[in-house]
């Protein structure tokens, strides 16, 4: 995937979370979810250091697995706790977005599938709909194919980014008359 779509997961949910009608703590929500929601790509630096993409550490490997989006969920539960946060509502929704973004891969028509279950196997799976063209990695997402796959992205997640984007009307107290 060309991202796109796993920042749009991000920033709803940071929007659908954001209960207040300040704006600087909706952003913060929506920037970290979206975060989350890119973190288990962090696994395409397994390339430079020659892990081969079908490893259980190589690309959509252990990072993409829900054994990691549940630790996510924990380690995030964990430090709101910590933090006197309301820990019960960030753990799971961020166990969710960490688990999304496998789920969205294994929607592409490319690459070797997603491992899901690691550590158990590091069988790699597709889901039966494959409706999401796979984006080059690296460099070549910047060539004409790239652009026209984060185009894609941009339309099929355009009602999402719509929702976490469209402006807030300002509350009926905040406007009403003195």
């Amino acid at each position: 995937m060309a991202s796109l779509g796993h920042v749009a997961i991000g920033l709803a949910v940071g929007r659908g979370q954001g209960k207040s009608r300040d704006s600087r703590s909706s952003w913060i929500l929506m920037a970290f979810y979206s975060l989350l929601a890119l973190l288990p790509d962090v696994d395409v630096i397994a390339f430079r250091l020659g892990v081969p993409y079908e490893a259980p550490f190589g690309h959509r490997g252990a990072f993409h697995s829900l054994t990691f989006a549940a630790c996510v969920g924990a380690l995030v539960g964990t430090v709101s706790a910590l933090r006197r946060k309301p820990w019960l509502s960030y753990a799971p929704l961020a166990g969710i977005v960490v688990a999304s973004h496998g789920l969205l891969d294994a929607m592409t028509d490319g690459g070797l599938g997603v491992a899901f279950f690691w550590p158990l196997t590091n069988r790699r799976y597709f889901l039966p709909w494959t409706p999401i063209p796979v984006a080059p990695i690296g460099r070549s997402m910047f060539s004409g194919y790239g652009l026209s796959i984060a185009l894609t992205e941009l339309w099929m997640f355009s009602p999402l980014l719509f929702y976490a984007l469209y402006p807030r009307r300002a509350s009926a107290i905040n406007s009403a008359p003195d």
